[in-house]
């Protein structure tokens, strides 16, 4: 495995399934309820159509528990693990009418939450030689977050924070609002426990000279060039960790990289990745074994 598979608390997991559940079958699965006979069982091989990371398999298995918790899923890797072109992943046994139902729901899980560890793989890779930590951002599907986040660790990277209420983040337009970004650091500092950390966002020299002096603890240097965030981590020198963010891709992480950097956000992660190609293949059981 590439990254720790932290388990998501259950109760949010089933509430997200639940809505795709009902956006999908609604009243009921009127192609499979007229074609399948009710005592028809099948059995399914997870296939992989081209290499990546895996991910979503704990979520998958509770899609078909949740139709079905007749229904079995057993899965032949763990999250975080590659798999190659071709491999089976996963298999499904049970009734015929259950697996179908289940099927769309399940494989756009594992899709989606594949394909942003494979990304965060892939960045992480880039990155691995200069010690430097890859996170995600907000920039998540609406409702999907908690799933995207723990792909993005299944990928080897980091969380930023989930939300609003987790994380002090000072952005422009808090500056913009609040005094300046020394008034606006101050005011945080004053009201807010000693156990939170305080980031400030800056895009000139002149903003982060004013976050060093209002002591913030992260400084996130937001859509610099190289050269200028290479001169931004010369003058920081060590006084607070130093986070580079703005358009960042696996094309040009490596070079941001190199200057220093403590941590690289990348939104594409989570908005910008391909879901990885998977596939369901069933056939009917000759009898009720699996």
């Amino acid at each position: 495995m590439r990254g720790q598979a932290i388990d998501i608390e259950p109760m949010v997991v089933d509430r997200i399934i639940e809505t795709a559940l009902l956006e999908d079958i609604g009243y009921g699965d009127i192609t499979t309820d007229a074609i399948v006979d009710r005592d028809c069982r099948v059995r399914g091989e997870f296939r992989c159509k081209e290499d990546g990371i895996i991910c979503g398999l704990p979520v998958a298995k509770r899609v078909f528990e949740i139709v079905d918790d007749s229904v079995v899923f057993e899965a032949l890797v763990n999250d975080g693990d590659e798999i190659k072109k071709g491999d089976v992943f996963a298999r499904v046994y049970g009734p015929a009418r259950s697996i179908l139902k289940a099927e769309r729901v399940s494989l756009n899980f594992l899709q989606r939450m594949s394909g942003i560890a494979t990304l965060t793989a892939k960045a992480v890779e880039k990155v691995k030689r200069y010690g430097v930590v890859i996170v995600d951002t907000r920039k998540t599907t609406p409702c999907l977050r908690p799933l995207e986040k723990y792909a993005v660790r299944c990928g080897g990277g980091r969380n930023h924070r989930f939300g609003l209420f987790d994380g002090i983040l000072i952005k422009d337009n808090h500056i913009a609002v609040a005094g300046g970004l020394v008034e606006a650091v101050r005011k945080a500092r004053k009201l807010l426990p000693h156990t939170l950390r305080i980031e400030v966002e800056t895009k000139t020299r002149s903003q982060v000279e004013q976050a060093l002096e209002a002591g913030a603890d992260i400084i996130m240097l937001d859509n610099m060039s190289v050269s200028e965030i290479a001169e931004m981590v010369k003058l920081i020198n060590g006084r607070a960790l130093v986070e580079a963010s703005g358009r960042m891709t696996c094309d040009t992480i490596e070079a941001v990289a190199a200057t220093g950097v403590d941590i690289i956000s990348m939104g594409a992660l989570t908005h910008s990745f391909s879901s990885l190609d998977l596939s369901l293949d069933l056939s009917v059981e000759n009898n009720n074994s699996k």
